[in-house]
């Protein structure tokens, strides 16, 4: 297990494989088990970094009011810590605004960037489903909670053709995770430190090649924003992903890698 230290608490990180090196930025409710399924194909391609965000599985807690401000530099630190000069950085969701303000901030670290369901600022409509959240985290209803977070998540055809799935997986998270009033306090400080994200004047300093990734079904980040981050990244790309929810890797996994793989490994410039 590899930990690092940043702001006097404990980070947990994992490398695996060799190559060009990226880093893959975690949506909220994630860490860095969430990669695990695709721990094997990426590090056959790259030198493949995942790391758990403050407040995040085997990272410490941060039992303080913070900003994403805080988790971009806990990215340099890591970077720094592990003598990285260049870096490839994914992200999706909340990751996805981290790594869009790293790329804004630190630019020079980076090679390419995507961000998969993000946006380029907290609207009113998910600073609203966020204090939705928080309210119910805070009355301690695992069973608001699942069903204010986790069945938004996914397209509705998902919902339908995985039900037993979903049922497994509710009475799981309910009776276990949403019912940890450590976990819960941890996702109200995650949750609350996205309300002030907004970098919609500050894509132009964005230089470097970008993916952006939406989906149809995206309840939460709707396809408009990644249309609003392409419209302001002149060097960026968009695709869109037919009948798929907010958390588009587990919906289509071999989709999510295509296009992982395909935009880093890629060269982007030919001679003809």
């Amino acid at each position: 297990m590899s930990y690092f230290n940043y702001l006097g608490k404990k980070i947990y990180y994992d490398v695996a494989g060799s190559g060009q090196p990226v880093v893959i930025l975690n949506g909220i409710m994630m860490s860095t088990k969430s990669w695990e399924p695709f721990k094997e194909c990426l590090s056959e391609h790259f030198q493949f970094i995942r790391v758990d965000f403050l407040d995040q599985g085997q990272s410490d807690s941060y039992e303080t009011n913070y900003t994403q401000s805080v988790q971009v530099e806990l990215v340099k630190a890591l970077l720094d810590h592990l003598d990285i000069q260049k870096v490839h950085l994914v992200g999706i969701s909340y990751g996805g605004e981290v790594a869009l303000q790293f790329a804004i901030k630190y630019g020079h670290y980076l090679d390419r960037l995507i961000v998969y369901n993000s946006v380029a600022y907290t609207t009113y409509t998910l600073a609203e489903t966020g204090h939705l959240w928080n309210q119910y985290a805070k009355e301690k209803d695992a069973h608001k909670y699942y069903e204010a977070t986790i069945p938004v998540i996914y397209s509705k055809e998902f919902n339908k053709a995985k039900k037993e799935w979903m049922a497994a997986r509710k009475k799981f998270l309910t009776e276990n995770t949403f019912s940890d009033e450590k976990f819960l306090n941890r996702m109200i400080r995650l949750t609350n430190s996205a309300e002030s994200y907004d970098v919609r004047h500050e894509l132009d300093k964005i230089k470097v090649p970008v993916m952006i990734v939406g989906a149809e079904e995206d309840y939460l980040t709707p396809l408009v924003h990644q249309r609003i981050l392409n419209n302001n990244l002149p060097n960026s790309r968009l695709v869109i992903l037919p009948g798929v929810g907010h958390a588009s890797m587990y919906e289509v996994p071999e989709v999510f890698t295509t296009i992982l793989i395909g935009f880093l490994k890629t060269k982007l410039e030919f001679t003809i």
